[in-house]
């Protein structure tokens, strides 16, 4: 038998595995100190215990959450999990065990270490996904609109709704780049699909000249007396610079090229 004290699972990654965690810590009257990943095990000191994901297990486990602490609780533990918070999934499960106890009262208990971790953790997410769905650009690649991010959050299930509703005619793909997965998207059909890598073509002609009026467009309206790059830097972190066109680089030549169209297009 393990000891409490050196008590590690290991999961899938799954928000199944991790409910058959919270299962077989109820099941044998246990807490772990750590909850992992399979990745990670070649850095252990200690053994890890194996957590095997059945689904019958985690239905129990969440067709119980909201009955004992309410619907909320069951969509903040499901925006928890997408977040970037380290040690999240013990989180989680500390966070299940409390509210099993306490009820609906559970996401009031700010007090609590691991409540207040998540909701930190949470509200970093849906600020997160709030920004991306004003700072997310695509280009045109054979008649599909495609995006590339790197966020820090999983925040592509909560992007889905937004863009679809967005785009309901349109075919589009957003590459999540730090998380190897895209939401792709066709007249009225949509899905988050686990992608490793992504190697665009060279943007053609036309979407080099899109870029470039874009460009232009952005420097020509701003006001020079008032130029605040650590203002800019508030408002979109640099982080989210390196696949937004209006700060990319292009050549004077390409500027220069479409000046005399862009003096029609702003007064």
């Amino acid at each position: 038998m393990l000891d409490q004290f050196t008590l590690i699972y290991r999961y899938d990654g799954s928000f199944d595995g991790l409910l058959c965690c919270v299962f077989e810590s109820y099941d044998k009257k246990e807490i772990p100190t750590e909850i992992i990943l399979p990745d990670i095990s070649q850095t252990l000191l200690f053994a890890a215990k194996e957590i095997r994901t059945d689904v019958q297990k985690a239905n129990r486990v969440l067709a119980s959450i909201p009955e004992k602490m309410g619907f909320d609780a069951l969509n903040f533990i499901q925006r928890a999990f997408l977040t970037c918070a380290p040690k999240k999934e013990l989180y989680i499960l500390l966070f299940l065990r409390l509210g099993y106890r306490h009820g609906r009262s559970v996401m009031d208990m700010l007090a609590d270490d691991a409540v207040h971790t998540l909701f930190k953790a949470v509200k970093h997410l849906d600020n997160e996904s709030h920004l991306l769905k004003g700072f997310v650009r695509f280009s045109i690649f054979s008649n599909v609109l495609v995006a590339e991010i790197e966020p820090k959050n999983c925040v592509l299930p909560l992007m889905t709704q937004h863009f679809c509703e967005r785009y309901p005619e349109e075919r589009f793909l957003i590459y999540d780049k730090t998380h190897g997965m895209a939401l792709v998207y066709h007249p009225y059909q949509s899905a988050i699909i686990p992608i490793d890598d992504l190697e665009l073509p060279e943007p053609d002609e036309q979407e080099q000249s899109y870029r470039a009026l874009w460009q232009l467009f952005y420097d020509t309206i701003e006001i020079q007396g008032r130029h605040n790059p650590k203002c800019r830097m508030g408002h979109m972190p640099k982080r989210y610079w390196k696949y937004t066109t209006e700060f990319g680089s292009s050549s004077k030549k390409s500027l220069l090229k479409l000046e005399n169209t862009a003096k029609f297009l702003i007064p």
